[in-house]
């Protein structure tokens, strides 16, 4: 079927050829017109040269019919030259003209060709889950026909059991009563009779149930078929999302080191959240702290478990573009009511005041939310601002190298430099890369239809050492001093 740009192309071509007609009609108009009116002229010099020569015959000249003709010669010399360019430039419009209704009709064909394929796949795909749904049903029938089966099967069973054990009590009391030798052997035969029952029952029972097993295996496989041909529409959605509610770790003890300060200081400015929060700030939102050493800046305190945290990352619909530079990660960009990142410069003054937990808070795109919790250290611009953790708690199982030190990266800024390999601008975001491992909370916001490994590779994941990609739909970073010990 013709497509409509197809059609565009076309009624685009025929009006070209057209405006091309009708020029070359006009064209023609103005010639005839020349040819028409130069004969008139002629006529008109030479009614006006006899006029003289009937008044003053003495000073015509005999050249004058010379002058006229060379005139009229010009002037048809002009008019073949012009009609002669006019026959080039038409040529070469057809010309073009043909050219293009060539490519029109090739991609047009090619078109064509393409639409003939992509129906053949369509079709091939509809008959194959015909097929898969004709099977299916098949499997089920046979599974009820098999449980029906079985279930007669365990009722013989029990009614043979039944007899066994009626039988057995006969035995007893012809044991006791010393039957006779008629007897003893009718009794022997029906136990051997009853035995080989319960073998050709049990064997039947071993047959039904390895046939339950091989149609179990048959029906798995037709559900993984029909889950690859929906996965289309619904792979990422499906594969990055959490598992079930995993239990708590159990939690590592950790020491209390040289904790924050947790009131204000005596020239009145906070040093963190968490001061603050003890200074009688009850609700979350945008305050101004000093550490130690450093000047006052804005930071977003959360109030959470009994406290307050320092926000340091915040990701909620992708708004911001985290591919930034080493000056801007160093600095801080962002809006703090929105999405930002705090600035690795006030985050290693805030952390330079004693020891404090790394708190990273996880949302995927069903709505479950993991956290995991870290101690750590954050070097300072001469380290490129090495980080280094040791996991304490969480829901999620750990994506981060533990008790490694991992150097901060952007793109226009490399320092892994030995692997060859520019994470930050592949990865489209700043951080700790560890030979580009596969977690990066600061790359590019992706949605579940996006499609392409290489995207999902560029996207805002967690992924494990040992497990799949969960890709996020939102993310926190906040850090909290250690002399805080109960939270969840």
């Amino acid at each position: 079927p013709e497509q409509p740009h197809s059609k565009t192309r076309h009624r685009e071509s025929l009006c070209v050829l057209n405006k091309e007609r009708e020029s070359r009609a006009e064209n023609m108009k103005i010639i005839l017109v020349l040819l028409f009116t130069a004969p008139l002229a002629l006529s008109a010099d030479k009614d006006y040269y006899s006029g003289d020569s009937a008044a003053s015959p003495d000073t015509k000249s005999r050249f004058a019919m010379l002058d006229d003709v060379r005139i009229l010669a010009n002037g048809l010399l002009q008019l073949g030259h012009g009609l002669k360019d006019f026959v080039h430039k038409t040529k070469g419009q057809m010309n073009d003209i043909f050219q293009k209704l060539y490519i029109f009709d090739r991609s047009f064909y090619e078109l064509s060709l393409q639409t003939s394929e992509i129906k053949e796949e369509e079709e091939q795909l509809r008959q194959t889950t015909a097929r898969l749904q004709i099977n299916n049903e098949e499997i089920k029938n046979l599974s009820q026909e098999m449980n029906l089966k079985i279930e007669d099967l365990i009722q013989n069973k029990i009614q043979l059991q039944e007899k066994v054990w009626g039988l057995e009590d006969k035995v007893t009391k012809l044991a006791i009563i010393q039957p006779s030798m008629q007897e003893t052997k009718e009794i022997s035969s029906l136990k051997a009779f009853v035995e080989q029952q319960d073998n050709d029952i049990k064997q039947l029972l071993k047959i039904v149930e390895d046939q339950h097993v091989q149609l179990d295996r048959q029906h798995n496989q037709i559900m993984e078929l029909e889950d690859k041909l929906n996965q289309i529409e619904l792979q990422e959605l499906t594969e990055n999302s959490f598992m079930e509610e995993q239990p708590e770790p159990q939690t590592k003890p950790f020491p209390v080191l040289n904790a924050t300060a947790g009131r204000y200081r005596s020239d009145g400015a906070a040093p963190d959240c968490t001061a603050l929060y003890h200074s009688g700030e009850q609700f979350s939102g945008v305050y101004t702290i000093k550490p130690n050493g450093s000047e006052a800046f804005d930071v977003y305190c959360e109030m959470k478990f009994g406290t307050s945290w320092t926000v340091i990352q915040n990701r909620v619909d992708g708004s911001l573009d985290f591919n930034q530079t080493w000056d801007a990660y160093t600095d801080g960009f962002g809006d703090l009511n929105e999405e930002f990142w705090l600035g690795l410069n006030k985050t290693y003054s805030i952390t330079q005041q004693g020891d404090y937990i790394l708190r990273i808070e996880l949302q995927d795109w069903k709505e479950n939310k993991r956290h995991i919790q870290y101690l750590f250290t954050l070097g300072g611009p001469d380290t490129n601002y090495t980080l280094r953790l040791s996991r304490i708690s969480g829901t999620i199982p750990n994506a981060l190298p533990e008790h490694t030190q991992l150097r901060f990266s952007t793109a226009d800024r490399d320092v892994d430099t030995a692997s060859g390999f520019n994470c930050p601008e592949n990865y489209q975001g700043g951080w700790w890369h560890s030979e580009c491992e596969e977690t990066n909370l600061n790359g590019k916001y992706v949605t579940p239809r996006s499609r392409g490994r290489l995207d999902r590779r560029k996207g805002l994941y967690w992924k494990p050492k040992k497990g799949r990609y969960y890709l996020l739909k939102s993310t926190k970073i906040m850090i909290h001093p250690t002399d805080f010990k109960s939270f969840d």
